[in-house]
C-alpha cells in the first residue's frame, strides 16, 4: 500500500468518525425544535399551502392557497 492509499483511507476514516460523533452526541437544547412551538404570544401567523399539479402531456402548475 503507497502513501496516497494511505492518505485516502485515513481522510475516508476521519470523515466516518466524524459523521459517528455527530449522529451520537447530544444536540442543544432548542424551545422550537423540541417543543414545536415556536410562536410568540400576540402573533398571527398566516398559514399557506402550495400544491404542485402535473398531468401527463400537460404544463406543471404550482398553485398557492392563501388561508
Amino acid at each position: 500500500m503507497d502513501w496516497q492509499q494511505q492518505v485516502s483511507l485515513s481522510i475516508v476514516a476521519a470523515t466516518a468518525l466524524a459523521f459517528a460523533v455527530a449522529r451520537w452526541r447530544r444536540r442543544k437544547f432548542s424551545f422550537q425544535r423540541d417543543t414545536h412551538c415556536g410562536c410568540q404570544a400576540g402573533r398571527t401567523v398566516e398559514r399557506s399551502s402550495i400544491v404542485y399539479a402535473a398531468k401527463k402531456g400537460e404544463r406543471p402548475r404550482v398553485i398557492v392557497k392563501m388561508r
